[in-house]
């Protein structure tokens, strides 16, 4: 559990020792090294990092996300342009459509403030106002990277759009440009010279995140208060004519959202890696329950792997979505470049799956290929195939590409909540007998758990061929989610229920 702060009446108080831990999920202390900690020599990660971190978003400017957002949800852009046969040309009704977004946005900013309203509309055209919808959309997508979780139905929406006023054709009609770079705090930090801030090795307490398991309130308390102090001694210190120390806050709060990603999206895959070691043999298999091994047609299994194979390839599976998942903002950033490419065109094609907007996505394809080579030497020998859809009927853009691995955080989460409570509800009298009755122990139930999602969520099912689903790099993920489809149809789904489980797109 993340603690961003403390009561009042708490800063400066003495606690008592024998106060009562904080008893909440704890964090696996297995976690790698993949950032450096506190009291570590930063170098450059940060400064590497920091590029494509996107800045956090201020109060002010969270009023304009409200408005984007409004404006969004009654826009019907994607019913009138992705569709065939119109009367109109399509570059006509993109014009037209985008004109009339704008002027929905600057109707409800005039209703909301109408001195702003004046100030921006009066006896202006939309040209003129290309500054203020340039801002209005670069804050949308900074901050649905920052909270992928969010604009679930209007960002898909705010990209196409985007993406068609990037056309050079649309770009002559409009007269102005909706894009415009994401602010991220490796900018904000360049524009105002002052990037040894990422280089200062206090920088790894100020984005500290700060855990409460099994520790006294005292510690946390101390911990709090210490990573204050970091920040604003760093804020003093870098406070430069133009970039005030609230912005240098920013920055360090923003560095610390990228942490809080981190620990939500990527650590979940490392459990679930520890996980696997520890409950089950890489080789050789001593038990039925402990066995992991496959057969094509056996369970809806459309792989047929040995118990030693499927372990493999499962840790395999797991170790490339955590280093996806370590590198999203990258991607993030690159999957936008390539979506906004005046260069690479997209065409509307039915991919079985309705109409979908077909584009390549050459740089957000070259970093996967990275990412995949990296993971790949970790391992040292990789099973199935390595083929990375990205352009075709499978995932037809950068954008459903992000959108597949941003996911996978809610498969992992809830099963890695569900495992961690098992001890703590065994304690319990009544629950501990059923336990018993239907698994043995505790400890069987949790190999039961795992070992069926270690062999059915990577099984290559999902799909009715080996190139939609099988063993891909996509079809992995198909496969966990068609695991997940059928969770209310296992034994133990009611061990999931009393944990609390709501479902996979709940809250946790």
């Amino acid at each position: 559990m993340k603690v961003d702060g403390e009561d009042e009446d708490a800063e400066g108080s003495d606690v008592d020792e024998d106060w009562e831990p904080v008893q909440v999920t704890p964090a696996p202390s297995s976690v790698p090294r993949l950032q450096p900690g506190v009291g570590d020599a930063v170098g450059e990660w940060f400064f590497e990092r920091a590029k494509y971190i996107p800045l956090r978003l201020t109060i002010g400017e969270r009023k304009y996300l409200r408005l984007l957002e409004a404006t969004l949800t009654v826009s019907e852009y994607t019913d009138k342009i992705d569709i065939i046969g119109f009367g109109l040309s399509k570059t006509k009704r993109i014009v037209h459509q985008i004109r009339e977004l704008c002027a929905i946005m600057s109707g409800l900013l005039l209703s909301a403030d109408y001195k702003l309203g004046q100030e921006l509309f009066t006896d202006r055209d939309f040209e003129t106002n290309a500054e203020f919808y340039q801002k209005v959309f670069e804050l949308g997508r900074r901050h649905k990277i920052m909270n992928p979780d969010k604009m679930r139905t209007t960002y898909g929406k705010l990209i196409y759009i985007l993406q068609d006023s990037q056309n050079p054709e649309v770009k002559d009609m409009l007269n102005f440009t909706c894009v415009k770079p994401i602010k991220t705090v490796h900018s904000v930090l360049e524009e105002h010279d002052a990037l040894d801030l990422l280089r200062d090795d206090l920088v790894t307490v100020a984005t500290q995140e700060i855990y409460s398991e099994g520790r006294l309130r005292r510690e946390v308390q101390k911990d709090i208060r210490s990573k204050e102090r970091a920040i604003e001694q760093l804020s003093s210190r870098y406070e430069r004519r133009g970039l005030s120390q609230e912005q240098v806050r920013q920055c360090l709060y923003s560095i610390g959202d990228n942490h809080a990603f981190l620990r939500a999206n990527r650590d979940p895959c490392e459990r679930m890696i520890t996980y696997l070691k520890e409950n089950f043999h890489p080789t050789q298999a001593k038990e039925p329950l402990s066995s992991l091994a496959i057969r094509s047609g056996s369970g809806g299994a459309r792989l047929s792997h040995d118990h030693s194979k499927q372990y493999a390839y499962v840790l395999q599976s797991l170790t490339l979505w955590r280093e996806i998942l370590h590198d999203m903002f990258h991607l993030w950033s690159l999957a936008e470049q390539d979506l906004l490419s005046e260069n690479v065109p997209y065409r509307l094609r039915d991919t079985g799956q309705g109409l979908n907007r077909v584009q390549g996505a050459p740089k957000t394809s070259r970093m996967m290929h990275s990412i995949l080579n990296k993971a790949q030497k970790s391992v040292g020998s990789w099973i199935g195939s390595s083929v990375i859809h990205m352009g075709d009927h499978n995932v037809p853009n950068a954008l459903l590409f992000i959108d597949k691995y941003t996911q996978i955080y809610r498969i992992l989460l809830p099963i890695c909540n569900a495992i961690s409570q098992i001890p703590s509800l065994a304690q319990r009298p009544g629950i501990r007998k059923y336990i018993d009755e239907e698994y043995g122990s505790p400890e069987k139930l949790t190999k039961e758990i795992l070992g069926d999602f270690f062999r059915h969520g990577f099984d290559g099912s999902g799909a009715d061929n080996f190139f939609d689903a099988g063993s891909c790099i996509d079809g992995r993920l198909t496969s966990a989610w068609n695991w997940c489809s059928s969770l209310e149809k296992k034994k133990y789904f009611h061990v999931f229920l009393l944990t609390g489980f709501v479902g996979f797109d709940g809250e946790w």
